[in-house]
C-alpha cells in the first residue's frame, strides 16, 4: 500500500479493507469502552472512529477486545506440537504467546529452537522466544543436551528471539557463577525472564541487579509487592498445577497493576479445552473483583510492553488488528478470533485444520538400556525422608516417616499412602536410577510412567510394585516417550509423544481423552489426590523448586542445594 492511499483510509477519504461497525471496543489506554468502528488494511489497524469498509461486519454493540498475550508457556507442556496447541488457544482469544523451548531443548538442543521455530511459523498464532538459559536446569542431573552462552548469542538477533528464558538456577545467579552471567550478558538490550520462588530482600537486589525483569513463581502477595517495587514485571499463573491468581489478587491495585499481566506456564491439553486459556486468568481475575478493563489490559498491553510487542495489545492505529470478539465483559467467551484482521476462530473452532509432518530427527529419543536396571530400593532403617506432594502447587515437602521394609527393601504397604519414585537417564544411554519415596497421590497396585520430567526430562515411574514400573519402562521405550499405566501387570492406558518424548502432533482433543481415561483409572485405583497426576509426576524431578525432589542421580535438597539420603540417620 503507497502512503497516500494508507493516509487517505486511515483519514476515512476512501474505504478501508474491512471495517467493524457498531463496536464496544475495550480502550485498554483509557479504561473506558468506545462505541466506535474500527478500520483494518493489510492486517493493520487504521484506526476507530467512524469508518466505511469494502468490507463491513455489524458487531451491534458486541466487545472487541485486543488479542490475549500469554506472558510465558511451555508449549511443550500442553503435550501438543505448536500448530495443534495453536488450535485449542486461538478459539480462547490467544493470538500471541511467549514461549520458552527449555523442555525440548533440554532432550535435543540447538536442534530444538530450529524445530521450534519451524513448527512454529505459519500458524494462526505469533509465536515468539525466550532463549533457554537452563539447559540443563542443574548439575545435579542428566540431560539430553547443554547450551552454552555462545550458542544462545547466535540465535538473539532471530526476529522471533525476544530475549533469556527463566533463570531457575538463583543460587548460581547469587554465587556470582561464571556461565551463567555469561547468558545473561550475552542477552543484554533483551528482556530476561526470571524464575524465583522465594527470594526477598537482598538476595532479591542480587537477582534483578544481574539484569533479570520478570518472575511468575511469586506465590503470595509479599512476593508480588518486593518484586513490583523493585522494578520487576510479575506474571500470575493459572497452570494445571500451580494456581496463583487467586493468592495474588489481593495485592493488585490501580498503582501497580501496571507491572502485572497473566501467563499459564504449564496446562496440559485437557485443562485447555475444559478451562480456557489466558481467557480463563482473566474471567478468574474478574469474579475475583478484578475490573474487567484491568484484566483485560493484563492480559494485553501490560504483556505487550514487558516484551517490547508495539505493533500489539491494545485496539489503537498502527495496532496489528488482533482481535477477540465476545458478548459478556466479565465473562469472556470468544466467538470470533481475528489474527492480522483475518478470522482464525469462530465458535470456538479454529480454522486452521492442516496437519504437519514431524521431522525424523525430534523422534526417537529415549536411549536407555533396561536391563540394566534395578527398581529395588534398599532401606536398612527407619525413619526415612518423603517427598510429600503440595497441593496447588510444584513445591514439595520433606516428610520424615517410617516405612514397611522387609529383607533390607522397601514394600508398599496399603495403609500407608506412600509409593516407590524412580527417576531413570533416557538420552545416553547412561542408565543412571535415583530413587526415593512420595506421599500425596493415595492410588494403589498400579505404576504410572512418562517421559516427560522437568527439566532434563528423563523417565519418571512412580508405583506400588517393581513388576508394573518394570512394564512402564519397557513401553515408555517401545513408544519412544509418553505416557504409560500399567495395573496388575496389564498396560491400561498408554499416550505416546513422539516429539522429544514430549509432544504429540495428535490432536488437542485427542490428547485430552487419554488424559481423562489416565485420570479415571487413576480415581479408580483409589488416588486420593485433587491435583493433575501428571503435572504433578512431571515435576518431582526439577532440583530447583523446593524442598525435596528426584533426579537420576538421587534425592535431592532444594533448599541446601544438594543431594541427601534417603534414610534418617543418627
Amino acid at each position: 500500500m503507497d502512503y497516500k492511499t494508507m493516509m487517505d483510509q486511515a483519514r476515512g477519504l476512501t474505504k478501508a479493507e474491512l471495517v467493524f461497525k457498531n463496536a464496544s471496543v475495550v480502550n485498554v489506554y483509557s479504561g473506558a469502552i468506545d462505541y466506535v468502528d474500527v478500520a483494518i488494511s493489510q492486517g493493520i489497524i487504521l484506526g476507530t472512529g467512524t469508518y466505511h469498509g469494502l468490507k463491513e461486519i455489524d458487531l451491534k454493540g458486541k466487545f472487541l477486545s485486543p488479542g490475549f498475550i500469554d506472558s510465558h508457556v511451555h508449549i511443550e507442556s500442553s503435550m501438543l506440537t505448536p500448530r495443534e496447541f495453536a488450535k485449542v488457544i486461538v478459539p480462547k482469544g490467544t493470538t500471541t504467546i511467549i514461549a520458552d523451548p527449555h523442555e525440548i531443548t533440554n532432550v535435543l538442543g540447538l536442534r530444538a529452537i530450529e524445530y521450534m521455530l519451524h513448527a512454529s511459523e505459519n500458524i494462526p498464532l505469533d509465536v515468539y522466544f525466550m532463549l533457554p538459559s537452563s539447559v540443563p536446569a542443574t548439575s545435579f542431573e542428566h540431560s539430553g543436551a547443554s547450551l552454552n552462552a555462545l550458542e544462545i548469542a547466535s540465535y538473539k538477533n532471530h526476529p522471533r528471539i525476544l530475549g533469556l528464558g527463566e533463570v531457575m538456577d538463583y543460587p548460581a545467579v547469587l554465587n556470582g557463577d561464571l556461565e551463567i552471567h555469561q547468558k545473561i550478558d550475552v542477552m543484554e538490550g533483551h528482556t530476561i525472564d526470571g524464575h524465583i520462588p522465594d527470594l526477598l530482600g537482598n538476595d532479591l537486589n542480587a537477582y534483578i541487579f544481574a539484569g533479570i525483569e520478570t518472575d511468575h513463581e511469586s506465590t503470595a502477595t509479599q512476593y508480588l509487592n518486593e518484586r513490583i517495587a523493585k522494578g520487576m514485571y510479575v506474571h500470575l499463573r493459572e497452570g494445571s498445577a500451580t494456581r496463583n491468581v487467586a493468592d495474588l489478587i489481593p495485592a493488585i491495585h490501580e498503582k501497580n497493576i501496571h507491572r502485572v499481566t497473566f501467563c499459564t506456564d504449564d496446562k496440559h491439553a485437557l485443562d485447555l479445552i475444559q478451562e480456557g486459556h489466558i481467557n480463563y486468568n482473566i474471567n478468574l481475575a474478574i469474579s475475583l473483583g478484578i475490573d474487567p478493563i484491568d484484566a483485560i489490559r493484563m492480559a494485553t498491553l501490560n504483556a505487550a510492553t514487558c516484551y517490547g510487542l508495539k505493533h500489539m495489545g491494545g485496539i489503537a492505529p498502527g495496532k496489528y488488528a488482533d482481535l477477540v470478539i465476545f458478548d459478556d465483559l466479565h465473562h469472556i467467551e470468544p466467538i470470533m478470533v481475528y489474527k492480522r484482521g483475518q478470522l482464525v476462530a469462530q465458535n470456538g473452532l479454529c480454522l486452521d485444520q492442516t496437519k504437519e509432518s514431524i521431522p525424523d530427527d525430534v523422534m526417537r529419543t529415549v536411549h536407555v538400556d533396561l536391563d540394566q536396571i534395578d527398581f529395588k530400593l534398599p532401606i536398612h532403617s527407619n525413619p526415612v525422608r518423603v517427598i510429600g506432594l503440595v497441593s496447588h502447587n510444584i513445591i514439595t515437602d520433606e516428610i520424615i516417616m517410617d516405612v514397611k521394609v522387609k529383607d533390607g527393601y522397601f514394600v508398599y504397604h496399603p495403609s500407608l499412602d506412600v509409593l516407590k519414585l524412580v527417576s531413570i537417564e533416557r538420552h545416553h544411554h547412561l542408565n543412571t536410577i535415583g530413587k526415593g519415596l512420595v506421599t500425596g497421590f493415595g492410588f494403589r497396585d498400579c505404576a504410572l510412567g512418562m517421559t516427560i520430567a522437568h527439566d532434563s526430562h528423563n523417565i519418571v515411574i512412580v508405583g506400588s510394585n517393581d513388576h508394573d514400573m518394570m512394564i512402564c519402562a519397557n513401553e515408555l521405550k517401545k513408544l519412544q516417550g509418553g505416557i504409560v499405566l500399567v495395573k496388575n501387570g496389564k498396560i491400561l492406558t498408554s499416550l505416546q509423544l513422539e516429539v522429544a518424548g514430549l509432544m504429540t502432533a495428535s490432536s488437542g482433543q485427542e490428547v485430552a481423552k487419554k488424559i481423562k481415561a489416565i485420570r479415571s483409572h487413576l480415581i479408580q485405583s483409589g488416588m486420593t489426590m485433587k491435583d493433575d497426576p501428571l503435572i504433578a509426576l512431571s515435576f518431582l524431578c526439577l532440583p530447583v523448586i523446593p524442598k525435596l525432589k528426584l533426579t537420576d542421580q538421587g534425592l535431592f535438597d532444594v533448599e541446601q542445594f544438594t543431594f541427601t539420603q534417603l534414610e534418617i540417620k543418627a
